[in-house]
Protein backbone atom coordinates (compact mmCIF):
# COMPACT_ATOMS: atom_id res chain seq x y z
CA UNK A 1 0.00 0.00 0.00
CA UNK A 2 1.45 3.39 -0.72
CA UNK A 3 1.78 6.27 1.43
CA UNK A 4 -1.19 8.27 -0.05
CA UNK A 5 -4.03 5.28 0.38
CA UNK A 6 -2.37 4.40 3.86
CA UNK A 7 -3.08 7.93 5.01
CA UNK A 8 -6.30 8.24 3.39
CA UNK A 9 -7.35 5.06 5.28
CA UNK A 10 -5.90 6.68 8.52
CA UNK A 11 -8.31 9.35 7.80
CA UNK A 12 -11.36 7.25 7.94
CA UNK A 13 -9.94 5.70 10.69
CA UNK A 14 -9.90 9.05 12.55
CA UNK A 15 -13.12 9.75 11.56
CA UNK A 16 -14.42 6.95 12.27
CA UNK A 17 -12.73 6.92 15.77
CA UNK A 18 -14.82 10.19 16.01
CA UNK A 19 -18.12 9.53 14.89
CA UNK A 20 -18.43 6.34 17.47
CA UNK A 21 -16.76 8.08 20.45
CA UNK A 22 -18.50 11.65 20.05
CA UNK A 23 -21.22 10.04 18.32
CA UNK A 24 -22.73 8.87 21.96
CA UNK A 25 -21.74 11.98 24.45
CA UNK A 26 -23.31 14.25 21.53
CA UNK A 27 -26.39 11.36 21.86
CA UNK A 28 -26.37 12.24 25.97
CA UNK A 29 -26.50 16.06 25.25
CA UNK A 30 -29.70 15.83 22.90
CA UNK A 31 -31.35 13.41 25.48
CA UNK A 32 -30.51 15.48 28.49
CA UNK A 33 -34.29 17.44 28.88
CA UNK A 34 -35.77 13.72 27.41
CA UNK A 35 -34.16 11.34 29.76
CA UNK A 36 -33.67 14.03 32.53
CA UNK A 37 -37.26 14.30 34.81
CA UNK A 38 -34.90 16.54 37.60
CA UNK A 39 -31.23 17.97 38.17
CA UNK A 40 -29.94 15.30 39.97
CA UNK A 41 -30.71 12.71 36.82
CA UNK A 42 -30.00 15.28 34.25
CA UNK A 43 -26.12 15.69 36.78
CA UNK A 44 -25.73 11.55 36.41
CA UNK A 45 -26.05 11.53 32.48
CA UNK A 46 -23.51 14.77 32.29
CA UNK A 47 -21.21 12.90 34.75
CA UNK A 48 -21.63 9.55 32.44
CA UNK A 49 -19.54 11.51 30.14
CA UNK A 50 -17.45 14.18 32.25
CA UNK A 51 -14.03 12.42 32.35
CA UNK A 52 -14.53 11.42 28.20
CA UNK A 53 -16.18 14.24 25.86
CA UNK A 54 -13.14 16.36 25.67
CA UNK A 55 -11.00 13.40 24.97
CA UNK A 56 -13.34 12.49 22.38
CA UNK A 57 -12.98 15.45 20.43
CA UNK A 58 -9.60 15.18 20.36
CA UNK A 59 -10.38 12.53 17.29
CA UNK A 60 -11.94 16.11 15.69
CA UNK A 61 -8.44 17.97 15.54
CA UNK A 62 -6.44 14.80 14.70
CA UNK A 63 -8.85 13.98 11.34
CA UNK A 64 -8.87 17.50 10.40
CA UNK A 65 -5.11 18.02 11.02
CA UNK A 66 -4.12 14.65 9.05
CA UNK A 67 -5.91 15.93 6.52
CA UNK A 68 -4.35 19.02 6.36
CA UNK A 69 -0.80 17.81 6.84
CA UNK A 70 -1.33 14.71 4.09
CA UNK A 71 -3.92 16.27 1.64
CA UNK A 72 -3.64 19.61 1.48
CA UNK A 73 -6.11 20.13 -1.84
CA UNK A 74 -8.52 18.22 -0.01
CA UNK A 75 -8.39 20.00 3.07
CA UNK A 76 -9.05 23.44 1.36
CA UNK A 77 -11.46 22.61 -1.06
CA UNK A 78 -13.49 20.91 1.49
CA UNK A 79 -13.14 23.32 4.02
CA UNK A 80 -13.63 26.54 2.61
CA UNK A 81 -16.81 25.21 0.69
CA UNK A 82 -18.00 24.29 3.74
CA UNK A 83 -16.92 27.25 5.93
CA UNK A 84 -19.99 28.57 7.24
CA UNK A 85 -21.31 24.42 8.84
CA UNK A 86 -17.41 24.45 10.36
CA UNK A 87 -18.06 27.64 11.57
CA UNK A 88 -21.35 27.05 13.02
CA UNK A 89 -19.82 23.47 14.46
CA UNK A 90 -16.87 25.10 16.33
CA UNK A 91 -19.04 27.26 17.99
CA UNK A 92 -21.58 24.78 18.76
CA UNK A 93 -18.57 22.74 20.26
CA UNK A 94 -17.14 25.68 22.03
CA UNK A 95 -20.31 26.60 23.61
CA UNK A 96 -21.09 23.03 24.93
CA UNK A 97 -17.87 23.11 26.36
CA UNK A 98 -18.65 26.11 28.04
CA UNK A 99 -21.67 24.94 29.76
CA UNK A 100 -20.28 21.90 30.58
CA UNK A 101 -17.88 23.53 32.98
CA UNK A 102 -20.56 26.90 33.91
CA UNK A 103 -23.57 24.45 34.33
CA UNK A 104 -22.55 23.98 38.32
CA UNK A 105 -21.26 26.92 38.51
CA UNK A 106 -24.31 29.12 40.69
CA UNK A 107 -27.02 27.22 42.57
CA UNK A 108 -29.81 28.78 40.23
CA UNK A 109 -32.08 26.39 38.84
CA UNK A 110 -32.68 28.81 36.08
CA UNK A 111 -29.13 29.42 35.49
CA UNK A 112 -28.54 25.74 35.30
CA UNK A 113 -31.74 25.70 32.85
CA UNK A 114 -30.36 28.08 30.54
CA UNK A 115 -26.91 26.34 30.51
CA UNK A 116 -28.54 22.87 29.61
CA UNK A 117 -29.92 24.39 26.55
CA UNK A 118 -26.65 25.28 25.31
CA UNK A 119 -25.66 21.75 25.90
CA UNK A 120 -28.71 20.67 24.06
CA UNK A 121 -27.72 22.73 21.23
CA UNK A 122 -24.16 22.25 21.42
CA UNK A 123 -25.02 18.03 21.05
CA UNK A 124 -27.76 18.67 18.41
CA UNK A 125 -25.32 20.95 15.79
CA UNK A 126 -21.94 19.27 15.68
CA UNK A 127 -23.57 15.65 14.24
CA UNK A 128 -26.04 17.62 12.39
CA UNK A 129 -22.90 19.27 11.03
CA UNK A 130 -20.30 16.53 10.76
CA UNK A 131 -22.63 14.67 8.45
CA UNK A 132 -23.39 17.13 6.07
CA UNK A 133 -19.49 17.76 5.70
CA UNK A 134 -18.96 13.95 5.16
CA UNK A 135 -21.62 13.80 2.68
CA UNK A 136 -20.24 16.04 0.78
CA UNK A 137 -17.06 14.86 0.67
CA UNK A 138 -18.82 11.51 -0.69
CA UNK A 139 -21.08 13.06 -3.41
CA UNK A 140 -18.33 16.12 -4.29
CA UNK A 141 -18.16 19.58 -4.97
CA UNK A 142 -18.38 21.86 -8.32
CA UNK A 143 -14.68 22.20 -8.51
CA UNK A 144 -12.91 23.79 -11.64
CA UNK A 145 -9.78 22.65 -13.49
CA UNK A 146 -7.92 24.54 -10.70
CA UNK A 147 -9.46 22.76 -7.57
CA UNK A 148 -11.62 25.22 -6.69
CA UNK A 149 -15.31 26.12 -6.07
CA UNK A 150 -17.80 27.73 -8.40
CA UNK A 151 -20.96 28.54 -7.06
CA UNK A 152 -22.59 30.08 -3.89
CA UNK A 153 -20.59 29.65 -0.33
CA UNK A 154 -23.92 27.34 0.07
CA UNK A 155 -23.15 24.56 -2.67
CA UNK A 156 -22.34 22.11 0.18
CA UNK A 157 -26.13 22.46 1.19
CA UNK A 158 -27.81 19.77 -0.78
CA UNK A 159 -30.65 17.55 0.21
CA UNK A 160 -28.40 14.55 0.08
CA UNK A 161 -25.91 16.48 2.36
CA UNK A 162 -28.15 17.11 4.24
CA UNK A 163 -29.69 13.81 4.49
CA UNK A 164 -26.02 12.91 5.85
CA UNK A 165 -26.90 15.19 8.80
CA UNK A 166 -29.53 13.82 9.82
CA UNK A 167 -27.93 10.07 9.38
CA UNK A 168 -25.23 11.10 11.60
CA UNK A 169 -27.49 12.89 14.09
CA UNK A 170 -30.37 10.16 14.36
CA UNK A 171 -27.50 7.73 15.12
CA UNK A 172 -26.26 10.00 17.55
CA UNK A 173 -29.34 10.06 19.13
CA UNK A 174 -29.68 6.31 20.10
CA UNK A 175 -25.91 5.57 20.17
CA UNK A 176 -26.21 7.96 23.08
CA UNK A 177 -29.36 6.56 24.57
CA UNK A 178 -27.83 2.51 24.63
CA UNK A 179 -24.44 4.43 26.43
CA UNK A 180 -26.84 5.91 28.88
CA UNK A 181 -28.59 2.44 29.06
CA UNK A 182 -24.88 1.37 29.61
CA UNK A 183 -23.60 3.39 32.34
CA UNK A 184 -26.63 4.01 34.25
CA UNK A 185 -28.87 2.52 37.26
CA UNK A 186 -31.85 2.56 38.55
CA UNK A 187 -34.73 4.35 36.44
CA UNK A 188 -32.73 6.22 34.32
CA UNK A 189 -31.02 2.74 32.73
CA UNK A 190 -34.35 1.52 32.26
CA UNK A 191 -36.08 4.82 30.41
CA UNK A 192 -32.65 5.33 28.58
CA UNK A 193 -33.04 1.47 26.99
CA UNK A 194 -36.51 1.97 26.65
CA UNK A 195 -36.08 5.03 24.45
CA UNK A 196 -33.28 2.92 22.53
CA UNK A 197 -35.74 0.00 21.51
CA UNK A 198 -38.40 2.40 20.75
CA UNK A 199 -35.89 4.72 18.22
CA UNK A 200 -33.40 2.17 17.17
CA UNK A 201 -35.21 1.35 14.22
CA UNK A 202 -36.38 4.71 12.87
CA UNK A 203 -33.02 6.27 13.98
CA UNK A 204 -31.05 4.14 11.53
CA UNK A 205 -32.84 4.92 8.83
CA UNK A 206 -31.44 7.53 7.24
CA UNK A 207 -28.33 6.27 7.62
CA UNK A 208 -29.39 3.16 5.36
CA UNK A 209 -30.68 5.54 3.04
CA UNK A 210 -27.72 7.49 2.75
CA UNK A 211 -25.80 4.55 2.25
CA UNK A 212 -27.98 2.85 -0.33
CA UNK A 213 -28.04 6.28 -2.21
CA UNK A 214 -23.84 6.15 -1.80
CA UNK A 215 -23.71 3.02 -3.67
CA UNK A 216 -26.08 3.69 -6.20
CA UNK A 217 -24.15 6.85 -7.02
CA UNK A 218 -20.54 5.73 -6.34
CA UNK A 219 -20.84 2.23 -4.90
CA UNK A 220 -18.60 -0.49 -5.80
CA UNK A 221 -19.29 -4.20 -5.76
CA UNK A 222 -17.58 -4.82 -2.53
CA UNK A 223 -18.58 -1.72 -0.17
CA UNK A 224 -22.22 -3.67 -0.43
CA UNK A 225 -20.93 -6.22 2.31
CA UNK A 226 -20.20 -3.09 4.76
CA UNK A 227 -23.18 -1.83 3.59
CA UNK A 228 -25.55 -5.11 4.48
CA UNK A 229 -23.87 -5.15 7.71
CA UNK A 230 -25.50 -2.12 8.55
CA UNK A 231 -29.31 -3.40 9.06
CA UNK A 232 -27.77 -6.38 9.96
CA UNK A 233 -25.88 -4.82 13.27
CA UNK A 234 -29.07 -2.54 13.64
CA UNK A 235 -31.56 -5.64 14.20
CA UNK A 236 -28.61 -7.53 16.72
CA UNK A 237 -28.51 -3.89 18.94
CA UNK A 238 -32.56 -3.58 18.83
CA UNK A 239 -32.36 -8.14 19.85
CA UNK A 240 -29.74 -7.14 22.56
CA UNK A 241 -31.03 -4.48 23.95
CA UNK A 242 -34.58 -6.07 24.76
CA UNK A 243 -33.29 -8.51 26.17
CA UNK A 244 -31.08 -6.48 28.47
CA UNK A 245 -27.80 -6.65 27.14
CA UNK A 246 -26.57 -3.01 26.93
CA UNK A 247 -23.51 -3.69 26.49
CA UNK A 248 -23.43 -5.58 23.50
CA UNK A 249 -25.85 -3.43 22.01
CA UNK A 250 -23.85 -0.40 22.63
CA UNK A 251 -21.16 -2.97 20.67
CA UNK A 252 -23.50 -3.13 17.75
CA UNK A 253 -23.68 0.36 17.11
CA UNK A 254 -20.42 0.68 17.08
CA UNK A 255 -20.35 -2.33 14.35
CA UNK A 256 -23.10 -0.02 12.43
CA UNK A 257 -21.24 3.32 12.37
CA UNK A 258 -17.93 1.17 10.88
CA UNK A 259 -19.79 -0.34 8.52
CA UNK A 260 -21.13 3.18 7.32
CA UNK A 261 -17.90 4.55 7.35
CA UNK A 262 -16.22 1.68 5.36
CA UNK A 263 -18.83 2.25 3.06
CA UNK A 264 -18.98 5.68 2.85
CA UNK A 265 -15.34 5.91 2.20
CA UNK A 266 -14.76 3.11 0.18
CA UNK A 267 -17.00 4.25 -2.63
CA UNK A 268 -15.45 6.95 -2.19
CA UNK A 269 -11.82 5.71 -3.03
CA UNK A 270 -9.44 6.99 -5.16
CA UNK A 271 -11.35 10.42 -4.72
CA UNK A 272 -11.02 12.78 -1.86
CA UNK A 273 -13.25 15.61 -3.44
CA UNK A 274 -15.17 14.49 -6.41
CA UNK A 275 -16.22 16.88 -8.77
CA UNK A 276 -20.02 17.45 -9.82
CA UNK A 277 -18.84 19.37 -12.85
CA UNK A 278 -16.23 17.19 -14.66
CA UNK A 279 -14.88 14.05 -13.31
CA UNK A 280 -11.45 15.09 -14.41
CA UNK A 281 -11.68 17.65 -12.08
CA UNK A 282 -12.14 15.47 -9.39
CA UNK A 283 -9.26 15.68 -6.45
CA UNK A 284 -7.95 12.24 -5.79
CA UNK A 285 -5.67 10.60 -3.74
CA UNK A 286 -2.99 10.99 -5.91
CA UNK A 287 -3.18 14.41 -6.71
CA UNK A 288 -4.23 16.19 -3.76
CA UNK A 289 -1.47 14.18 -1.60
CA UNK A 290 1.22 16.09 0.53
CA UNK A 291 5.41 14.95 -0.85
CA UNK A 292 6.42 11.53 0.16
CA UNK A 293 8.94 12.94 2.28
CA UNK A 294 6.05 14.96 4.74
CA UNK A 295 3.88 11.84 4.31
CA UNK A 296 7.04 9.49 5.52
CA UNK A 297 7.50 12.02 7.99
CA UNK A 298 4.19 11.63 9.31
CA UNK A 299 4.15 8.07 9.29
CA UNK A 300 6.63 8.13 11.76
CA UNK A 301 5.32 10.89 13.96
CA UNK A 302 1.71 8.48 13.86
CA UNK A 303 3.87 5.15 14.68
CA UNK A 304 4.80 6.12 17.45
CA UNK A 305 2.24 8.86 18.90
CA UNK A 306 -0.96 7.05 17.75
CA UNK A 307 -0.47 4.24 20.28
CA UNK A 308 0.25 6.65 23.35
CA UNK A 309 -2.77 8.22 22.42
CA UNK A 310 -5.28 5.57 22.55
CA UNK A 311 -3.85 3.92 25.15
CA UNK A 312 -4.27 6.70 27.80
CA UNK A 313 -7.50 6.80 25.91
CA UNK A 314 -8.65 3.49 26.81
CA UNK A 315 -7.24 3.39 30.51
CA UNK A 316 -9.64 6.78 30.99
CA UNK A 317 -12.37 4.54 29.89
CA UNK A 318 -11.73 1.68 32.04
CA UNK A 319 -11.14 3.75 35.47
CA UNK A 320 -14.38 5.03 34.62
CA UNK A 321 -16.28 2.23 33.37
CA UNK A 322 -18.87 1.07 36.45
CA UNK A 323 -22.30 2.38 36.36
CA UNK A 324 -23.76 5.18 38.23
CA UNK A 325 -26.63 6.10 39.62
CA UNK A 326 -28.45 8.99 41.75
CA UNK A 327 -27.50 8.16 44.62
CA UNK A 328 -23.77 8.64 43.55
CA UNK A 329 -24.24 12.34 43.05
CA UNK A 330 -23.43 14.74 46.00
CA UNK A 331 -25.75 17.88 46.84
CA UNK A 332 -24.59 20.95 45.14
CA UNK A 333 -21.57 22.74 45.68
CA UNK A 334 -20.81 25.86 44.78
CA UNK A 335 -18.62 29.02 46.20
CA UNK A 336 -19.61 31.39 48.00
Amino acid sequence: MDLPTLWFCIIALFWLGYLFLEGFDFGVGMLLPVLGRDDTERRVMINTIGPVWDGNEVWLIVAAGATFAAFPAWYAGLFSAAYLPLLVLLLALIGRGVAFEYRGKVDSPRWRANWDRVIVLGSWVPPLAVGLILATTVFGLPLDADGNRVGSVLEAVRWETVLGGVAVAAFSLVHGAAFLALKTEGELRHRARAFAVRFVPVALLPMFALLLLVQWDEGITWTLVPLLLVPLAGVVALWRLLLGREGQAFAALGVVIAAAAVTLFGALYPDVLPSTLDAANSLTVDNAASSPYTLTVMSWVGLFGAPAVLVYQGWTYWVFRKRIGTHHIPKVHTPR
